[in-house]
C-alpha cells in the first residue's frame, strides 16, 4: 500500500506507527505541520534508521500558528488543508491516515482523497467540535456558541464521510454512533507511547545537571498548557512546595511547556517570588527519557469538561518513564482509568485543590509508594505499547479502504 499518514500535531506515536509500516514494506509519506509552537516536536525529523520506503515531511505555514487568535487560526488551518492536500496529490496514496488535524484542514484533505478515489481513515484523537463548542461558548458567549455548533455539526458529517474511524477510546463510541457513523466502520485502537523509544535513564544525568534539579526532588509537567489545562494546580503547587525539603533535597516544580498557561507561571513565579518554580520551553522528544528520569512525580492536568473528549496523551508517555503520576483529570477519561487501574499514580478531580495538594504530599513522604507505583507505570508500558502489535492492527483496518 501507498499510504499516507497525516498527524497535524507532529506526535511521535504516528510517527512511530508510520515508520513501522514502512518497515513492513508500505510507501509512507508521514506529514505534519512544521509551525507549531506550542506542543513539542522532534519526533517527525529524520532519523539516520529510517527505512527506506519511510518519507517524514513537515509542512511549514507562511508563519508560526497562531494558536489563540482564533481569526488567524482558521486562516492557517485552511492554509495546513491546501499543502497536505498537495502532497496528497503528488504522493498518489491508496488510503490516507489523518489524525489531530483541525476540521477545516480535515475536510480538505477528505475531499481531495476523495478525488484521488483513495480510501480515507480519520483517527479520533479528539473530538474537536464539542471542546470547540464548549470552549467558545465560554469565550464568545453567542458568536462562539454559534461557531462551536458549526464545528460539531462538520465533524459528525466528516466522521460519515470517511471510509473507517480510528478511535482512542470507546467513550467515543457513543457520541459517533448519534451522529449516525455506522458499528462496523469504527474500531477502537487505544493510544501508547513509544516506549521502545524511551528508554529508562538514570536519575543523575547531563539533563538534570544542565537543568540545576540534579540535587532536588523535582515534580515535572512536560506538555502543552492550552485552553483545556488549569496551570493554576500547577501554581498552586509550587506554593505548597516553597522553601520545603524533601528526603534532604529543595523542592523544584518543573514545567516543560510554552504557551499563554507557560507565561502565566512564569509571571505569578516572578510576582509570588516563587523561587521553587522553574518554567522552560519544549524540550525535544530525544530528551524526554533524562527528564522523566530527573523527576520524582509526573503531573499532568485537564480540564473538567474536557474529559469527554481529550485523553492527555502526555500520561501514556509518562507511564514509560517509571515514575508515579500525580493526575488531575476527570475520573472517567481514559487515562484516569489506566492510571488508577494500573495503580500507577492518584488521580484527582481537576476541581479540587485540596485532593490535588494532599496527593502530592502522599507521593513526596513515601518512598516507597513512588517506586511501587513507578514500577507499576514501567509495567503497563511495556505490556500494552510495543509498536508491533499497535501497527498489526492499524495495518488491517488500513487494507480494509484499499
Amino acid at each position: 500500500m501507498r499510504i499516507l499518514s497525516n498527524d497535524f500535531g507532529g506526535y511521535p506515536y504516528p510517527a512511530q506507527l508510520a515508520r513501522e509500516l514502512a518497515r513492513r514494506g508500505h510507501d509512507v509519506l508521514h506529514t505534519s505541520c512544521a509551525s507549531l509552537t506550542t506542543t513539542p516536536g522532534g519526533a517527525t525529523a529524520p532519523r539516520p534508521d529510517d527505512p527506506p520506503r519511510f518519507e517524514t515531511r513537515p509542512l511549514a505555514l507562511a508563519a508560526p500558528l497562531e494558536k489563540y487568535d482564533f481569526k488567524r487560526r482558521f486562516q492557517q488551518e485552511r492554509e495546513y488543508g491546501r499543502l497536505v492536500s498537495d502532497a496528497a496529490r503528488a504522493f498518489r496514496p491508496d488510503v490516507v491516515l489523518s489524525a489531530n488535524t483541525p476540521l477545516d484542514a480535515q475536510k480538505m484533505l477528505l475531499a481531495e482523497t476523495r478525488r484521488l478515489e483513495a480510501g480515507f481513515v480519520f483517527w479520533l484523537q479528539d473530538i474537536i467540535g464539542i471542546a470547540a463548542e464548549r470552549i467558545l461558548a465560554s469565550k464568545i458567549p453567542i458568536a462562539g456558541a454559534l461557531v462551536g455548533r458549526h464545528y460539531v455539526r462538520l465533524e459528525a458529517k466528516l466522521l460519515r464521510q470517511s471510509d473507517h474511524v480510528v478511535m482512542i477510546t470507546d467513550d467515543f463510541r457513543p457520541i459517533l454512533r448519534g451522529w449516525k457513523v455506522p458499528d462496523d466502520r469504527m474500531t477502537t485502537v487505544e493510544n501508547w507511547a513509544p516506549v521502545e523509544e524511551l528508554p529508562l535513564a538514570l536519575p543523575t544525568n547531563a539533563w538534570a545537571r544542565e537543568t540545576g534539579i540534579a540535587d532536588a526532588f523535582v515534580f515535572l509537567y512536560a506538555g502543552t498548557l492550552a485552553l483545556k489545562h488549569n496551570p493554576d494546580l500547577l501554581l498552586n503547587l509550587a506554593v505548597a512546595m516553597e522553601g520545603r525539603e524533601i528526603e534532604g533535597q529543595p523542592v523544584r516544580v518543573v514545567v516543560l511547556s510554552q504557551g499563554p498557561g507557560a507565561d502565566y507561571l512564569r509571571e505569578q513565579a516572578t510576582a509570588r517570588h516563587l523561587t521553587c518554580l522553574d518554567v522552560h520551553g519544549f524540550k525535544p522528544f530525544s530528551e524526554m527519557p533524562d527528564a522523566m528520569a530527573a523527576a520524582d512525580v509526573l503531573v499532568a492536568v485537564l480540564e473538567p469538561d474536557a474529559g469527554v473528549f481529550s485523553v492527555p496523551s502526555k500520561v501514556l508517555a509518562y507511564l514509560c518513564g517509571a515514575r508515579p503520576v500525580l493526575l488531575a483529570v476527570p475520573a472517567e477519561n481514559l487515562a484516569a482509568r489506566i492510571v488508577a487501574r494500573e495503580r500507577a499514580g492518584f488521580v484527582v478531580p481537576p476541581d479540587q485543590m485540596e485532593a490535588f495538594l494532599s496527593s502530592a504530599e502522599a507521593l513526596a513522604t513515601r518512598p516507597d509508594l513512588r517506586e511501587e507505583m513507578g514500577r507499576n507505570a514501567r509495567a503497563y508500558a511495556e505490556a500494552a505499547f510495543p509498536i508491533a502489535a499497535i501497527a498489526d492492527r492499524m495495518e488491517a483496518v488500513l487494507a480494509k479502504t484499499v
